[in-house]
């Protein structure tokens, strides 16, 4: 059975090469991948935050998603995305469901703002854009300045890159970590 993965966005404000890559990367791997987002509609995506980018078709709901059906979460950044996205109850959910059952998380930019919100930053080595740095570590994430963090710690493994330059790497890790 082929492996499945969840990208949990909300519908405004996603970076778009942040979910469009990714996506793309998975389902040439052979990954089955479900888009959920906070409605189930069209996820508008934008480029540096501010400018309109291509939409998006969501799969499903965050609300219908579960852990226990899939083998890895990818959260994309966009600052607007990630800021709604951690005060969404099912995408907080959800972070605190993949990583109590011990399955990977990948996330970008301004993505793991939502770790935090879920309770679930803490011990962990990250990195992130910058500009969110003193939130993870007052969450009490280890932050670094690195490409790529892949962190097994507190029994999960966690998957971080900086900003849309780091993509290709971010893309390969999530990639090896499910094929």
């Amino acid at each position: 059975m082929a492996a499945r993965a969840l990208i949990a966005v909300t519908d405004f404000g996603v970076e778009e090469a942040e979910i469009v890559e990714p996506l793309n990367a998975l389902k040439k791997a052979g990954i089955e991948v479900t888009v959920a987002s906070n409605s189930g509609e069209t996820i508008q995506a934008v480029t540096g935050d501010k400018d309109w980018a291509s939409k998006v078709d969501a799969d499903s709901k965050l609300a219908d998603a579960k852990a226990a059906d899939y083998d890895l979460l990818v959260i994309p950044g966009g600052t607007v995305n990630a800021d709604t996205l951690r005060v969404d109850e099912d995408g907080r959910r959800l972070v605190k469901e993949f990583s109590s059952a011990g399955k990977p998380v990948g996330a970008i930019c301004h993505g793991p703002w939502v770790l935090i919100d879920a309770g679930v930053a803490k011990g962990k080595k990250m990195t992130s854009y910058i500009s969110i740095r003193p939130d993870l570590e007052n969450a009490g994430a280890n932050w670094v300045d690195e490409e790529l963090v892949r962190c097994p710690g507190n029994d999960w493994v966690l998957i971080t890159s900086r900003n849309p330059n780091d993509l290709p790497t971010f893309t390969k890790a999530l990639v090896d970590e499910v094929a």
